[in-house]
This record gives C-alpha cells, structure tokens and sequence, in this order.
C-alpha cells in the first residue's frame, strides 16, 4: 500500500534527511586511503546518534552496522570491516539511513579514494547524472516508469549495466515501503505518482554487465558479476503539484 504523506509527516522526514545529509558530507570528509569500513561506519554512526537519531540500517533484518559501506565492484550491502582497508584508486559506495521521530531518511553517495582513474570518476558522474534525469521525472501525474526509463536511457548510452535486482523504494514510518522504484523501465508504465508521495530514487549503475550475484557466505553483499566497477547515488525525494523536492540533498 501507498502511504501518502501528511505536511506533518513529511516535517518529520525532512528533519531526518538532514541528519542522513551531514552523515554523507561527514562521510565523505574521512574517505582517504588507509581508512578501514568499520572506521568509517563508526564516524558515520556517531554522526546520526549525536542528534538523537539512529541507524536505520543496523539490526534492519539482522543487518550487523550502522551503514553499507561498499568499495568498487561491490554494488551495495557491503558490511563494515576492520579488514577492508580503502586504496589509492578505489572508488566506494557509503549507504546511510537514519530515523528521527519515526520517520526515515535514506541516501548514498559514491566517493572517490584518493586519485582515481578518469574511467571511474565518469562512472560516478554519470549515476549521479542518472538519479537527476530520474528525478526530473518525479512529478505529479507521471508513472514510475518515465524515472526508471530516464535512468536506464542516460545509462546504457553510456555503455553501462543497470542492475535489475535491486531497486528504489517508498521511505516513511517504514524504511522500505511501496513503491518499487526501478531503474530501468517504460515511459508512460508503472503506477501514477501522487504528491505526499516520497521515494527513494537510487541509480546502481555498473561499468560492465548488469548481472549481479549476491553473496551468500554474509546473506548481504551485492557484487558485479564481472567484478568491474559500480557507483551509486540515492535521495529521499517527496513528490509534489510542482518540482519535487530532495529531503536528502
């Protein structure tokens, strides 16, 4: 079911996008070489409790940290690690959740480590692109499809993998609530989009293929299954009668 969000509501969610804004700046102040996941995790969650917020992540369906911290052919999921060390060249994904209130703000950045090669930085520019053509589409009257075809479009012109296993969601009370947000898709297909709705619009875009195979050793980490290279770029966005407004950015 749909949740159409009340002016009260979305108040609500915007406060906690904020917190989930500062956690990502935060974040990505600390990326450097020689920077472990689990460091990282831990600058993040102090970031989000200081605020009397927490993780929306941790303990969501036993998962065991406060973000998912995945580093280059990783798509998302990754689990912090005091053994994953950050490398000159690396490019690594960082997932933050927090709920204040009740109410979730969710978002993801991809940053680079260090200098890194001009294949990567396009990688990163163009899914940060894709979620932007995505979002444009995000209106009142339109379906969910017009934002997966945007995305899909912009991507595969690129000569990159839109993966299909994963994809955007409603956010609210709930972390994960309806709709599916797909990147991929039909223009003109798909449920019609309402304002008060509010959607987690998150392009995972591949340098290769669009396959994936998750690990089942964790039961979390997603990989590329031709273990190249993939970026990631996520806001909460509430739709409105006009431009839609980002909770997260």
């Amino acid at each position: 079911m749909i949740i159409i969000k009340t002016k009260p509501e979305i108040d609500k969610m915007k406060e906690a996008g904020k917190i989930v804004r500062e956690a990502l700046q935060t974040a990505g102040e600390h990326v450097a070489p020689g920077m472990t996941t689990s460091e990282l995790n831990h600058i993040i969650e102090k970031c989000i409790t200081k605020y009397g917020a927490r993780p929306s992540f941790k303990n969501y369906n036993g998962f065991p940290a406060a973000s998912c911290i995945s580093p280059n052919c990783i798509v998302v999921h990754g689990i912090p690690s005091a053994k994953t060390v950050l490398h000159e060249g690396d490019i690594v994904s960082v997932d933050i959740g927090a709920c204040l209130d009740g109410y979730h703000g969710d978002a993801a950045r991809t940053f680079p480590v260090g200098n890194i090669s001009s294949e990567a930085q396009k990688l990163i520019d163009v899914t940060k692109e894709c979620f932007f053509r995505g979002a444009a589409q995000a209106v009142h009257g339109n379906r969910i499809g017009d934002i997966g075809s945007a995305v899909q479009t912009l991507a595969e012109e690129n000569g990159y993998g839109v993966v299909r296993e994963l994809v955007g969601h409603g956010v609210g009370k709930n972390l994960h609530e309806d709709p599916d947000v797909p990147n991929f898709g039909k223009a003109g297909h798909g449920i019609r989009l309402t304002a008060g709705m509010v959607i987690a619009i998150e392009p995972m875009i591949n340098m290769g293929c669009k396959e994936v195979d998750f690990d089942r050793a964790d039961g979390w980490t997603v990989r590329t299954r031709d273990r190249k290279l993939s970026a990631h770029y996520e806001n909460t966005v509430l739709i409105t009668d006009g431009e839609p407004i980002f909770l997260t950015l």
